[in-house]
């Protein structure tokens, strides 16, 4: 069976092929509403379904929003997912996801494919890198030169407008209220040294402690994961000698349930035998034992803040979105 055309809706409803298009496919330009009517009818008739790419050339906007996340199976990256997506329906937008690894080629990619489906905004969700990558950043200025929106999650991005993160200060205050509590021996498990948001959360972490007047036992980079977490764990388990009462300072969650696993297989037990922090609060911690000690982010206002900001020319930028402390049983809470 061949499919419905809009010039048979045209004869159907007996319009010019020019007024059906203009009701079908959301022109500015709108007949009378009898008209319309009689229009719409006619393609719910025939089971017309109407074509995606001339609807937006009527519009000037195919309806789509691109977002680029690391991993969606992170629930960070996953909770700030579906802060875009309700906030894309009320521009009845739809969300096309690209979940990437970290690389700089994978990113790229996503935004390529993003800009030739002529989306209307473009939202990156995952970590900056410290260096920019020219290629990344000259596709995105060619992206708004053709009138598309970026907007990136933290970071100083090179390109667009930004949803500013709180994290330097959500670091220093997590370590300013372990202080309080008596903690003094701390080791930081810093992620890669190449992606901002590690970077800012490490510097807050000390930052606090040199106000304190002390020092991280150790530092260890690796994985911005959960194999990430497990493995910097254990070296630094193993830097420290097995030194107990020593807090583990994780740049994420995901990190922070991998260092607590990789220390459970060495045999040692959180928190008796070593503390451990995270960052973000992500849905899933409820199901993680002991309770982690976190800094929480509103993820899903995170991802409204930056479809607000990609599909309302006139939305304000946000001011900087800050965590809130949450001790729990990881760190003796």
């Amino acid at each position: 069976m061949a499919a419905v055309t809009l010039s048979g809706v045209a004869r159907h409803a007996g319009v010019s092929l020019a007024t059906a298009s203009r009701v079908l496919n959301g022109s500015s330009r709108r007949p009378a509403e009898e008209i319309s009517e009689r229009v719409r009818a006619a393609a719910l008739e025939l089971g017309y379904v109407p074509n995606a790419q001339a609807q937006a050339l009527a519009r000037s906007s195919t309806g789509l929003v691109g977002l680029v996340v690391h991993d969606i199976s992170d629930p960070y990256f996953s909770s700030i997912a579906r802060g875009v997506q309700h906030a894309a329906r009320n521009y009845r937008r739809q969300v096309l996801l690209a979940s990437t690894d970290p690389s700089e080629s994978a990113e790229h990619d996503a935004v390529s494919a993003f800009a030739s489906h002529r989306t209307d905004a473009i939202i990156l969700a995952g970590s900056r890198r410290a260096q920019a990558d020219p290629e990344l950043e000259h596709e995105l200025d060619r992206y708004q030169q053709n009138g598309g929106r970026v907007v990136t999650i933290g970071g100083q991005p090179g390109a667009g407008l930004t949803v500013p993160v709180g994290n330097s200060d959500g670091a220093a205050a997590l370590v300013t209220k372990l202080v309080s509590l008596g903690v003094t021996r701390f080791a930081i498990l810093a992620g890669p040294a190449v992606l901002n948001t590690a970077r800012d959360r490490v510097t807050g972490f000390t930052a606090a402690l040199d106000a304190a007047g002390l020092a991280p036992a150790a530092v260890v980079n690796s994985a911005f994961d959960r194999e990430g977490g497990f493995e910097a764990a254990q070296r630094c388990w193993q830097e420290l000698k097995g030194e107990r009462g020593v807090c583990l300072l994780a740049v994420n969650d995901v990190m922070a349930i991998g260092a607590i696993a990789g220390l459970r297989s060495l045999g040692a037990s959180v928190p008796a035998d070593a503390l451990v922090t995270g960052f973000d609060d992500i849905p899933t911690l409820r199901d993680y034992f002991p309770a982690l000690t976190t800094v929480h982010l509103p993820l899903e206002q995170l991802g409204e803040e930056a479809a607000n900001l990609a599909l309302n020319p006139d939305q304000e930028l946000p001011a900087p979105v800050l965590g809130e402390v949450i001790v729990r049983e990881s760190a003796g809470g």
